[in-house]
């Protein structure tokens, strides 16, 4: 099941969007996102069994911020004439 929904966001995230204008457009795009959102969380989820009932843990705590980079050097600027 965990895999279909990881499947299901990803197809979300690859779709297209059809030939609507104006609102239409806006609500699509819209509903695409959230789609995405919903089976993204379903899919990073972890499935157990519990007496027969299905539980779904899902970590919605902020991930740790990715380390930057330093910034390259600056270039020296050539010597003054």
């Amino acid at each position: 099941m965990i895999n279909r929904f990881r499947a299901r966001a990803k197809a979300v995230r690859q779709r297209g969007i059809p030939p609507v204008e104006g609102p239409e457009r806006k609500r699509f795009v819209d509903q695409a996102r959230i789609d995405f959102l919903d089976y993204a969380m379903i899919g990073d989820s972890e499935a157990t069994l519990e007496d027969g009932i299905l539980v779904l843990r899902i970590d919605l705590r902020p991930q740790p911020a990715a380390p930057t980079e330093p910034p390259p050097p600056a270039a020296s600027a050539p010597p003054a004439s």
